[in-house]
């Protein structure tokens, strides 16, 4: 399990092109009318290397969809991309970003399902943080009308990992329970809602306390990531839970094995406690893998426990299973019309505020989704300040009610 945990990001390794260098390189003379703004991350580190550039706008392969970006979403991953904290990580220079929505603007030969002007939503392997993209047919979806370039941008990653870990590997029923972490972040809030389509299913949702007002209604029962939650769990289910869905590792893991009922199934779907300070941490790296419990197979045996991992983006870029994704989309955009879920976007950042944007989510301070929005302006402040980088803590501390970063949000939800 502790090689599991370390390995987890093998994914990314396989989601680059082979010429995103030359591409990232190929930059335009400016007043070209084939270049686009993208971000670029110059090299692994902080967010002083991060910065937006214009370059050579993509054209469309053969099966691939040319896109228009309105949208794209900020995920956990980027920040593990940004510091170099996967296993193989891809050679920067690159451009980040795994999922985004626009309106098709040209497609490929032998490209079918798609016209020029449909709004759509994506999966991209990498690339996705620009004004245009390119990616095979097989990974772009058509909007719901009523859906929002935002909400599109902060529904694939989400609603699709909830959906296969809650359905496809843990086989959700009714009057089952159901423990997750980061409970208020953008996986954390599809969970529940794709909980509560199940009739009598308990949700145990641990969160940072300041985040507690503003999801206390999405869960039945709230904890503080600060305290003994394992305890508190035990007084309300003392058998424990049926499901345990951890996207922390390193201690956390012991924990949730030890709070699974019989036949209880532990997913794993990321390690965010390696990420501490702005840069990759050795010692945060080495404590999580030494905090991961040892797993015994002859105790899981004897116990009735599963444990499991989970990688959508494994999933779609390395394993090929984009047929059992897109029969997983097809479920959720029924669920999206008939209005049982809604992606929670909590914030708007245009491309020139990412690093501001990747700043908060570093601190735990999102609820739902941040989304780069591609046509926004940025504000004078954050033009100004651009810059500027506070440097996370050691440890995951919750911001105070009067945290900078709150005051200088250019758009909140």
């Amino acid at each position: 399990m502790a090689k599991e945990g370390a390995d987890m990001t093998e994914e990314t390794q396989f989601m680059i092109d082979k010429n995103v260098g030359k591409e990232v390189e190929n930059v335009e003379s400016p007043g070209s009318a084939k270049e686009m703004r993208a971000v670029m991350l110059a090299g692994f580190g902080g967010l002083n290397k991060l910065r937006v550039i214009r370059k050579a706008m993509p054209e469309p392969l053969d099966g691939e969809v040319k896109i228009r970006v309105k949208a794209c979403g900020l995920n956990f991953l980027d920040l593990m991309v940004r510091q170099g904290t996967i296993d193989n990580p891809p050679k920067p220079p690159l451009v980040p970003g795994f999922e985004c929505s626009g309106i098709v603007e040209s497609v490929g030969e032998n490209t079918k399902g798609f016209e020029i002007g449909d709004r759509v939503m994506a999966f991209v392997n990498y690339n996705a943080w620009a004004e245009v993209v390119c990616t095979p047919v097989d990974f772009v979806y058509k909007m719901p009308e009523e859906m929002t370039f935002a909400e599109a941008a902060g529904f694939l990653l989400n609603f699709v990992a909830a959906y296969m870990m809650l359905f496809e590997v843990a086989n959700l029923r009714e009057g089952m329970s159901v423990l997750v972490h980061s409970a208020g972040g953008g996986v954390g809030q599809a969970v529940a809602q794709l909980c509560s389509i199940v009739p009598n299913v308990t949700v145990f949702g641990i969160a940072s306390c300041f985040k507690h007002a503003a999801i206390r209604d999405s869960v039945t029962h709230l904890f503080d990531r600060n305290i003994d939650y394992i305890q508190e769990v035990k007084k309300i289910a003392p058998e424990g839970v049926d499901i345990v869905l951890d996207c922390l590792c390193g201690e956390n893991t012991g924990k949730g094995l030890s709070l699974l009922k019989p036949l209880g199934t532990y997913i794993l779907y990321g390690a965010s406690n390696m990420v501490t300070g702005e840069t990759k941490s050795f010692f945060s790296f080495a404590k999580s893998w030494w905090q991961v419990e040892k797993v015994n197979p002859i105790k899981l045996y004897e116990e009735n426990k599963v444990i499991a991992g989970f990688s959508l983006l494994n999933l779609l870029f390395k394993q090929g299973r984009c047929c059992l994704v897109k029969s997983v989309m097809d479920k959720l955009l029924r669920l999206y019309d008939q209005k049982k879920i809604r992606p929670v976007v909590d914030s708007l950042w245009a491309l020139e505020e990412v690093k501001e944007a990747m700043q908060r989510i570093h601190d735990r301070g999102n609820i739902g989704k941040l989304i780069l929005d591609v046509e926004k302006s940025p504000t004078p402040l954050m033009a100004s300040d651009s810059t500027e980088t506070s440097e996370a803590g050691e440890e995951e501390e919750e911001p105070e009610g009067d945290n900078d970063s709150k005051e200088r949000m250019p758009f909140i939800h």
